[in-house]
């Protein structure tokens, strides 16, 4: 047998690239490099324009030249830096010398002493995966994940009406409207998507154990904190004043069970459609040319949701394992969140092609109007509900005399399929008022779905 040439791991950057390769921006070894050059070359441009150790501010020009490095940072720039790690075997010294050699290029050696000056290899991790991770979610991962809000918001709105039984405990329950039910999600997952928004993106900048003690040694008249911060929000990052050589990662966690949780509900959302395909509520479009079972030609699979639920599945594993290690670290440094937060990426890949298979999914499925008024016609019983209800209302007012309307309408309805028929001869012989008996008549189970088209309009 012949040996592969090297094959990607993960089918996130194998069959589902397209899908998701554009988190490879941010979240991946290249993004992250980039990053640490942005934060290097920033941190450079900010102590000279302080004239720290009598330096100059550099010119338009040069601060322009040297964020040329960040902003035309491609593939020549990874391999170099690659080679340099080969030798470094340090991330962080690597990207430090290929700054040092970038300023040589560009005749600014004088400047080579205050790259990475007073930092932790930290101080440019924790800034590079904030600014990494802070654009990976309003860039990619927002705006997918608003796409597929703005879809079924636009199912929701389309079958405000379409009246359809529902099923609590997976029995006949009292009619809703498809709708309103897909509002119920779009509702949901705006509320989280408004807390990702409001997402907090620290970073730290204070050295070896947080205390700024290097920097103060160099620079004692210096107001290290006021300079930290200043450039921490620079960055548009939330500076983090207490720290040990790490930043917390607080945010993360927080950030990561909010992406977690959005996922589980579109783990419910998938749930719910592919049971609605299964009961015939929902139609699959056939795509020209798919096949659904390698068997059975008539099959139209629900695959969309089904994949879905695994990708979900995997992304929220991921994303709360990273929520719980990340929080901790022995004493005031270890290095169990540096492999941990190189699968940052694999998290939101799986949510994001999770998201991918959802909007696909709902834009190849029609509601079945005929399954849905033969569903109702089918269960005439869940008017009990509406019957036993109004009974009472009547007694209250002293138009009835009915002793326990529940009781009555649990004899006539529990366990049992009564027809229009049935329900009719009922209400006839009833002692209420005409008015209530002449709603009650008119009452049927397509009708009986109370302000659900209204409640859309919450969304």
């Amino acid at each position: 047998m012949t040996t592969l040439p090297p094959q990607p791991l993960s089918p996130l950057d194998g069959r589902y690239r397209s899908a998701v390769g554009t988190l490879g921006e941010h979240l991946s070894e290249a993004g992250l490099n980039r990053a640490r050059v942005h934060v290097e070359v920033e941190w450079l441009i900010a102590q000279t324009d302080r004239g720290f150790f009598g330096t100059s501010p550099l010119t338009d020009d040069q601060k322009a030249a040297l964020r040329r490095v960040v902003t035309d940072f491609g593939q020549p720039d990874i391999d170099e830096l690659a080679t340099l790690e080969a030798t470094t075997r340090h991330d962080v010294k690597a990207v430090e010398y290929y700054v040092r050699r970038r300023l040589s290029d560009l005749n600014l050696d004088h400047l080579a002493e205050l790259t990475h000056f007073a930092c932790t290899s930290e101080d440019i991790n924790n800034l590079s995966y904030a600014v990494t991770v802070r654009d990976a979610v309003q860039q990619v991962w927002l705006p997918k994940y608003r796409a597929v809000i703005a879809t079924i918001a636009e199912l929701a709105r389309a079958h405000r009406d379409d009246a359809m039984l529902s099923r609590t405990h997976g029995q006949p329950a009292t009619p809703s409207t498809m709708g309103k039910e897909l509002a119920v999600f779009v509702y949901r997952l705006e509320r989280i998507a408004k807390q990702v928004e409001a997402s907090e993106y620290l970073g730290k900048f204070s050295g070896a154990t947080g205390t700024f003690s290097a920097h103060v040694v160099a620079a004692p008249d210096v107001s290290w904190p006021e300079v930290s911060r200043d450039f921490v929000e620079s960055l548009g990052l939330t500076w983090n004043p207490l720290t040990t050589q790490i930043e917390s990662h607080d945010w993360q966690a927080e950030l990561y069970g909010r992406i977690s949780h959005a996922n589980r509900v579109l783990h419910n959302l998938a749930t719910d459609i592919w049971t609605y395909i299964s009961l015939g509520i929902f139609r699959q479009t056939p795509v020209a040319g798919a096949t659904g079972s390698s068997t059975m030609p008539h099959k139209v699979n629900p695959i969309r949701f089904e994949n879905a639920e695994a990708n979900l599945e995997l992304s929220s594993a991921v994303l709360d394992s990273l929520a719980a290690t990340l929080v901790t670290s022995r004493l005031q440094r270890d290095l169990t969140d540096s492999s941990a937060q190189r699968n940052i990426g694999l998290g939101f890949g799986h949510s994001m092609l999770a998201l991918d298979n959802i909007q696909r999914g709902l834009g190849e499925i029609d509601l079945d109007l005929a399954v849905l008024a033969a569903d109702l016609d089918g269960n005439w019983e869940v008017l009990g509900e509406a019957i036993q209800t109004v009974i009472r209302a009547e007694v209250a007012a002293g138009r009835s005399s009915i002793a326990d309307p529940y009781a009555l309408l649990k004899e006539l309805t529990r366990g049992k399929r009564i027809g229009q028929a049935d329900l009719v001869e009922f209400v006839n012989g009833l002692e209420i008022g005409d008015d209530a008996k002449q709603r009650l008549l008119a009452l049927t189970p397509g009708t009986y779905t109370g302000i659900a088209s209204s409640l859309v309009d919450h969304i």
